[in-house]
């Protein structure tokens, strides 16, 4: 399907009519029981059909979980599709969280694969891992600049194996910092337009101080922002205003177990969602005044 708006541009739209929050997908073994539903892929559809009917035109953003959806074969994949092509012209944009990062020819194919306006569903954006280098992505964010599209790329994660990858020096800087400004330089263009980039960052909802603690700048980055880590995992609104400064406005805090702990009722899924979406906007109203 394609595009013919950049990707800032409709999300700013999303995140205006539906709030900032980006809601999982993420079909789990214990939520799909938890759900009163087989875990196999009669389950599986059943869960997704029900996240597109309570989340599409509801929810600025979801991001499904494709490691979820691999797990059950050539057939999970299939419902991975459906779910993505579910949401299309909802006005929910979908992420595809598949953390993809090779090379050359490979990362072009993945790229085609999920941004490509011929791949069999594509996604509205992708979640990229640059640690074979900032630069072995350009082939997907090319693409994603070309076709209206995004992608998010690892920056700084909450996971206690990443620090010592994330916060290692390079050129006198940390390598978390030397991927928000590589974000920033391919940015530039959006920023002169008056939007937000198809280069987001993830940065966990739970790092603490080390945004500050890094340097790194996300505001001249001019990227969104997906943080992950919020509700379930312990992120609560008041840390995302601690955690991103100045950035706050940028950013899109997900939530996957914390909203679909409500399932299967649609209503109470649609509830969840609003009632986390409306905490962060209460959060955002206090950091605009505050600031």
């Amino acid at each position: 399907m394609r595009t013919t708006e950049p990707f800032g541009v409709r999300l700013r739209a999303a995140t205006t009519a539906y709030g900032p929050l980006c809601v999982g997908i993420d079909p789990h073994r214990s939520v799909v029981e938890g759900w009163g539903l087989r875990y196999d892929v009669s389950g599986l559809r059943r869960f997704a059909r029900t996240c597109v009917e309570a989340f599409a035109g509801r929810v600025a953003l979801v991001k499904p979980q494709s490691a979820f959806f691999e797990a059950f074969g050539s057939a999970g994949v299939a419902v991975l599709e459906e779910t993505i092509r579910g949401f299309a012209g909802s006005g929910t944009l979908t992420l595809l969280d598949a953390k993809r990062g090779d090379i050359g020819s490979t990362m072009a194919a993945y790229a085609e694969a999920f941004l490509g306006d011929d791949a069999a569903a594509p996604a509205d954006a992708l979640t990229l891992s640059p640690f074979l280098g900032y630069g072995s992505l350009r082939p997907a964010i090319d693409l994603a600049a070309r076709t209206g599209r995004a992608v998010f790329v690892l920056a700084l994660t909450s996971n206690p194996e990443g620090p010592p990858v994330q916060h290692a020096v390079h050129e006198d800087r940390v390598v978390a910092a030397g991927i928000v400004s590589a974000a920033r330089a391919d940015n530039a263009a959006a920023a002169a337009a008056g939007h937000l980039g198809h280069v987001g960052l993830v940065v966990g909802a739970t790092v603490g101080s080390a945004v500050q603690d890094l340097g790194l700048d996300l505001v001249a980055a001019n990227a969104p922002v997906l943080a992950p880590g919020f509700g379930a995992q312990g992120g609560t609104a008041a840390d995302l205003q601690r955690v991103f400064g100045a950035a706050f406005p940028n950013v899109l805090p997900s939530s996957s177990r914390g909203v679909l702990a409500a399932g299967p009722d649609v209503s109470a899924l649609r509830d969840a969602a609003r009632e986390a979406s409306d905490a962060i906007r209460r959060a955002a109203d206090d950091h605009s005044v505050s600031g």
